[in-house]
């Protein structure tokens, strides 16, 4: 050790935005707009360069992307890929793989979320998960699937999460945004 601090990034403020690659750009946006309810800000239009690719990105020199951002609510904002790769896997990562992931979208009202999916033609994977005790208690939540298969979830807490004195407590709420 040489006595600097040990504490993470200098100036760190928060997540500013998850990057997701999808098979179709113009599905994908409206997807998050019209089924979860996210703002469109921006299509940044196609890019391709060789070199920027390979050293910047780390894909195969001959890919290309399409990409745009949109913003859900308090939570961080999303910027959306759409690559043309020669070397691209076709299949999302499942949770239980290396690299695997999911996005969580807090809600007031689970049922209504559900149903709402459900209208969509959205598929839900099983049914409402209600966390009895832990750390965790009072937690509602449910997986479902975006139509490209990327793992998403709903989750609620109405009450809070966890007992008073719980470090879920310090989590990310909609009603305490600054925690």
């Amino acid at each position: 050790m040489t006595g600097k601090s040990n504490r993470g990034l200098p100036g760190l403020r928060g997540a500013e935005h998850i990057g997701i690659t999808v098979p179709d750009f113009d599905d994908a946006v409206d997807f998050f707009v019209r089924v979860i309810g996210c703002e469109f800000i921006l299509d940044g239009g196609e890019y391709a360069d060789p070199d920027f690719m390979e050293r910047q990105i780390g894909v195969d020199r001959s890919s290309r992307f399409r990409w745009g951002f949109v913003r859900c609510k308090a939570g961080p904002n999303f910027e959306i890929f759409e690559y043309v790769a020669p070397d691209q896997e076709q299949a999302p990562p499942r949770n239980s793989d290396i690299g695997g992931h999911h996005i969580a979208f807090y809600v007031d009202d689970i049922d209504a979320a559900i149903a709402h999916l459900r209208e969509q033609g959205v598929t839900v994977l099983g049914e409402i998960q209600h966390i009895e005790s832990g750390p965790a208690k009072g937690s509602l939540w449910v997986y479902f699937l975006a139509p490209w298969g990327l793992q998403m979830e709903l989750v609620s807490y109405p009450d809070g999460k966890g007992a008073s004195d719980s470090p879920a407590r310090r989590l990310w709420h909609p009603a305490r945004p600054d925690r």
